[in-house]
């Protein structure tokens, strides 16, 4: 089965606790929270009143299939609490369709393996044909998940569709409904009788026997993948008519009224070898020849780098050819590869509406000769082949068609894994157009309109050919810094240059155009230089077009720092010590499942106890508070379970057995595990009075209140134990350090809000900056960014990085009592030395949480002997020190 990703883990934990939080309070509150926790101020759109409804964001190339396969099970747990949830899964096309019922249908497919994970065996996936074969039996049983397209049921009129239709064959499925529950049914009407002749006008007014009523009556979740394509009222209503419990969206380019709750960057899938990054961007002015042949120049050149692979990789040229009139036709550009290039015949293959020669080929095969694919506009749907590395669009940027799409396919990563040659983990993409600038703009325009990334993510991810690369014929050398291209500024109208200094009119051409002027700037001119035409140019245009000009000088800030970046350039980071603990001999991490280990400790130490745990039933209806958030039930006949039906025994028994499932961890045995369960159950039975049957029916938030409880234990432990054992702690050195050390690595820097804006750093390893923010909402300069700017501009600094929180696989992190600890900067010296550095502002410097945290860096520089040093920087020091003074002082 497929591992998560860190970013999939991610997602999935932000949509089960927004998810569990809608139990207990209102989902516009609890979508509210989500947004704090993120620094983020997005207003819950209610589009279905109380339903939960939410998106997550995920950028072309980022698993949304997979992420939607898990949340089948976490969405039924949050919402439903239950193990046997119904879902509806709604795709764009038919196309789409049939790809993802074979796939949830495949028992060895990935998506496939992720429902099973969570359910075992017991699941049916079914389109609306095979609805009508799952019986009464299999509900409550079994996870069902309904694939179809929304255009099955997006109508106004639902004698139109035949999932509104009556179907004797449901019948046993409706036996029996309370009369509240049917209330919502739809009924047959007087349409229904001429469309179906069976019916007569006796039935008029009956509940329908239908799929839609079917799927209302189970609380489906409905899964919807590409939610930005349907937005309008009708599809609304349609989603309404299903009685949904929660509606989750995917897509990578969410529009308004989609509730984005989680957004994964770029940089996050890059991190994780999802996909390929940066785009490597080479412009064609000299026509469509050139273009070709620069990307039959390139594969060749990948190619000779595969073979250095211990996995079989045929890098392969997507050309995207001009449609019928036009000079580069499908006809043209193979003719030109076959008696031009000499490529030979059995390499290429067309596809297009007409010519589908990739159908039956499977790319993968090392005995498949094909290295070039010719189209003209998007490739079918779900047309994926990792070897495809470079585009060549042989259409104007401007006007080409799709060509976003067609990128989206050259830029996932062979076998989801980094490849040991580093030309193979970039993408390529070869584009007519005048300059560079002009090619990149376009392009990112619609990487962000139509890909899911983010326009600030993508400032440093398109560059233009860095010339000493072996792939474009350099020696091998270490890369040096590519020529800055030249920065394009469009504007409205034509500025008046009459005030502008001698050297800003040199540095600048001023060509008027149709729509206003393009402004063409020195791109390798100094940054005060740079700064200084910005706000001559922005003194010039209209207030209202000054928030644009200011972004297509960010963007070429970005696209300067990126091209210097040490790690664009072939620098290493040095290997950071970490801090260890001696057992038996030998040096090990104190890594999170240590902690609680230093202490020694069983469940079963403390007295068990379950605070804030409380259930108050009634005949009808119960509920349950869990530290003060209330979550209430109305019972429902049909959601009875077999647990109920076991003597009181055999239940508590089965109510263990259960729990134990659900609350393994890896630091807790499962004998341990297993007896405090019964103590606990014993113990909420006999001495809390809560009866076994409503402990049943509680049971996920019995588990998550005991996920909690058990949590508690094993902090306490670790607290007692890390206090115990801090000052003996040490760091690894020598060969230790290799293999217990961390190291910031190229490409790997899962960066989201990334800094764009007027100061360029010049020495930041990475070429984005995670989460710095220049100015508060105030427009006050923030601390953090000050001590950016001090490490950036300190002679003895050698390149540093901002460091991401809660990412351990790839950040720098100091063990607490409780869990990790990411300074905010960590540098590396001229001399060698590390510096971390973790900013505290006024009110938080002095909190237990800022006290252990200096303890333990104090700890770390202590034992290194002086290899790192360890600051806790403050707005103003006891000594009155500003934080520049402070950085200072620590480097001495």
């Amino acid at each position: 089965m497929l591992q998560l990703k860190n970013y999939q883990q991610q997602a999935l934990d932000a949509l089960e606790g927004f998810l569990q939080a809608t139990r207990s309070k209102p989902v516009a509150q609890a979508f509210a929270q989500a947004m704090a926790r993120q620094n983020r101020a997005d207003t819950y759109q209610a589009l279905f009143g109380e339903v939960p409804a939410v998106c997550l964001r995920v950028p072309t190339g980022g698993g949304k299939t997979l992420l939607a396969a898990h949340s089948v099970a976490l969405a039924g747990r949050a919402v439903l609490d239950t193990q046997a949830p119904v879902a509806l899964w709604l795709t764009p096309s038919d196309t789409i369709r049939s790809q993802t019922l074979e796939a949830l249908s495949n028992a060895r497919h990935p998506y496939r393996l992720a429902l099973q994970k969570h359910f075992g065996d017991r699941v049916r996936v079914c389109d609306l044909d095979s609805l009508q074969t799952v019986s009464p039996q299999d509900v409550g049983q079994f996870c069902i998940v309904v694939v179809a397209t929304i255009q099955a049921f997006n109508v106004t009129d639902t004698a139109q569709r035949n999932v509104y239709s009556f179907f004797e064959e449901l019948a046993p499925h409706f036996e029996g409904l309370p009369a509240k529950v049917s209330d919502g049914l739809e009924r047959v009407k007087a349409q229904d009788l001429e469309r179906q002749r069976y019916l007569t006008a006796a039935d008029v007014g009956r509940v329908k026997f239908s799929l839609a009523n079917w799927l209302y009556l189970r609380r489906p979740i409905i899964i919807v993948d590409e939610a930005h394509n349907n937005r309008t009222r009708r599809f609304f209503e349609t989603l309404g008519r299903f009685n949904p419990s929660c509606i989750i969206e995917l897509t990578a380019t969410p529009v308004a009224g989609n509730n984005v709750l989680h957004h994964v960057s770029a940089q996050e899938l890059k991190a994780e070898d999802m996909i390929k990054l940066p785009i490597v961007l080479a412009e064609h002015p000299d026509g469509w020849q050139a273009c070709v042949r620069d990307a039959i120049l390139t594969r060749q050149r990948l190619a000779l780098e595969a073979q250095k692979e211990h996995e079989y990789i045929r890098p392969m040229v997507l050309i995207q050819a001009m449609p019928k009139g036009g000079e580069a036709t499908v006809e043209v550009v193979k003719q030109y590869l076959v008696e031009q290039e000499g490529v030979a015949d059995d390499e290429i293959k067309i596809a297009t509406g007409t010519q589908k020669e990739l159908d039956g080929l499977n790319l993968f095969d090392p005995a498949c000769k094909v290295n070039y694919v010719i189209t003209i506009e998007a490739l079918k749907e779900g047309w994926d082949c990792s070897f495809a590395y470079v585009l060549a669009s042989l259409q104007s940027v401007n006007s080409a068609k799709d060509v976003e799409q067609l990128l989206g396919r050259v830029l996932r990563m062979p076998y989801a894994k980094a490849r040991r040659q580093e030309a193979l983990n970039k993408a390529y993409a070869h584009i007519v157009a005048e300059n560079f600038a002009q090619a990149a703009a376009t392009l990112k325009d619609r990487m962000v309109q139509n890909m899911g990334f983010d326009r600030l993510d993508l400032a440093g991810l398109v560059l233009p050919p860095q010339q000493a690369l072996p792939l474009l014929g350099g020696s091998g050398a270490a890369p040096k810094a590519a020529p800055v291209p030249d920065c394009v500024i469009e504007l409205p109208q034509v500025p008046d240059t009459q005030h502008w200094t001698p050297e800003v009119l040199q540095a600048v051409q001023v060509k008027e155009t149709s729509q206003g002027a393009t402004l063409v700037i020195q791109g390798d001119l100094p940054a005060a230089t740079l700064k200084e035409v910005e706000a001559f140019v922005t003194h010039t245009v209209p207030a209202k077009a000054r928030e644009a000009v200011k972004q297509q000088f960010d963007a070429h800030r970005a696209v300067r720092q990126a091209l210097r970046a040490p790690a664009q350039l072939g620098t290493s980071f040095a290997t950071i010590p970490q801090l260890c603990l001696s057992f038996d001999g030998h040096l090990e991490l104190v890594e999170r499942d240590t902690l609680a280990n230093l202490g020694g400790w069983s469940l079963l130490d403390q007295p068990v106890q379950l605070q804030g745990f409380t259930i108050q039933e009634t005949m009808h209806a119960f509920e349950i508070d869990v530290n003060g958030e209330r979550v209430s039930y109305r019972l429902v006949a049909s959601e009875q379970i077999p647990l109920y039906e076991m003597s009181d025994e055999a239940s508590q028994q089965g109510l263990v057995r259960w729990l134990d499932v659900e609350l393994r961890r890896p630091f807790v045995s499962q004998l341990d595990l297993q007896a405090y369960l019964v103590k606990m159950v014993h113990y909420l039975v006999h001495e809390r009075g809560i009866s076994l049957t409503a402990l049943v029916r509680a049971k996920f938030q019995l588990a998550q209140a005991l996920d909690r409880e058990i949590e508690r234990l094993r902090q306490l432990a670790a607290s007692q134990g890390f206090q115990a054992r801090l000052f003996e702690m040490t760091v690894t050195s020598g060969d230790d350090l290799a293999h217990r050390g961390f190291r910031f690595e190229p490409g790997r820097y899962p960066a989201r809000h990334c800094y764009q804006g007027s100061y360029e750093f010049q020495k930041h390893f990475y070429p984005q900056i995670h989460d710095l923010r220049e100015k508060t909402p105030a427009g006050k300069t923030t601390e953090e960014f000050r001590c950016a700017q001090v490490l950036d501009a300190h002679p003895s600094v050698k390149h540093w990085v901002r460091n991401i929180e809660q990412s351990p696989q790839f950040s720098f992190w100091l063990p607490t009592a409780t869990d990790y600890f990411y300074p905010d900067f960590v540098a590396e010296l001229i001399d060698g030395r590390i510096l971390a550095v973790e900013y505290k502002g006024e009110p938080y410097k002095s909190n237990d949480d800022s006290r252990e945290k200096r303890q333990v860096g104090d700890q770390w520089e202590r034992a290194s002997n002086g290899r790192c040093l360890f600051l806790m920087a403050v707005d103003t020091d006891d000594l009155g020190r500003d934080v520049a003074r402070q950085i200072a002082q620590k480097l001495g």
